[in-house]
């Protein structure tokens, strides 16, 4: 499956970002990527299944064409060190904001694969609890 989406990863976790053109897929990616993450995939994002130690498990990659690079709008398409295939443990919805302080859990089914999901929080420190979530999950 190849989702429109971008895509890093940290510690061997990835983020989904998911969003309609223009919503600021590349722009959360690289911020990520200035706090620490790996480029995976900008874009276009493909999904497998893999059997992991606990069942199945959704691994993303880059499309071989688009590895290593990344659209900075208003600059160019940046080359970056990729990483991949990585298995994903959370994702990002660009389409919808979250408007509550302490959110319920969530989840977004891909491949018949539960993924975490948080919505866009309208914050400076969001692409850093971001990588927190990714490095150490998050508590109920």
């Amino acid at each position: 499956m190849v989702l429109h989406a971008s895509c890093v990863a940290i510690e061997d976790r990835a983020v989904l970002i998911l969003g309609a053109s223009g919503r600021g897929k590349s722009g959360l990616a690289l911020q990520l990527m200035s706090l620490g993450a790996r480029l995976v995939a900008d874009d276009r994002t493909c999904l497998d299944l893999r059997q992991g130690p606990k069942g199945q498990c959704l691994i993303a990659d880059a499309p071989d064409a688009l590895r290593g690079l990344i659209e900075a709008r208003g600059v160019g398409i940046l080359k970056a060190e990729a990483t991949g295939p990585v298995p994903v443990a959370l994702a990002v919805d660009l389409e919808r904001s979250e408007d509550s302080r302490l959110p319920p859990s969530r989840s977004l089914d891909l491949l018949g694969v539960s993924v975490p999901l948080v919505h866009m929080v309208d914050s400076p420190a969001f692409p850093a609890a971001i990588l927190q979530y990714l490095r150490h999950g998050r508590s109920a």
